[in-house]
């Protein structure tokens, strides 16, 4: 579906936990229409900030455990880590524009 990493519980902690750079988790599922909405805009952005912010895929239909361990609900849900630490939430289709505002004064 897109050009993000693929998460799963197997290396979440060294893909997002131990990143060196901000990291962008998009839990999504195929079937989720908004979900298909923002994926263009996640591979934009992260081809536009390559090294800067990472982009994580995490498909809540095969990672139900990481889903539930983050209290998503609603899809497509934006959360922002940093530091091995969650700093920024957002649920729902955002433009690129406020995608990129999730995350630009953390880079």
């Amino acid at each position: 579906m897109s050009v993000g990493l693929q998460i799963t519980a197997s290396n979440f902690h060294s893909e997002v936990i131990d990143s060196s750079v901000p990291v962008l988790l998009d839990f999504w599922a195929e079937w989720c229409p908004p979900c298909k909405m923002i994926a263009p805009h996640l591979d934009h952005i992260a081809a536009e900030y390559a090294g800067k912010v990472k982009i994580g895929k995490i498909n809540v239909d095969e990672e139900n455990d990481l889903a539930s361990k983050h209290g998503v609900v609603s899809i497509p849900t934006l959360i922002i880590y940093k530091g091995g630490s969650i700093v920024r939430e957002s649920v729902g289709a955002l433009p690129k524009s406020g995608i990129e505002n999730l995350f630009k004064d953390l880079i």
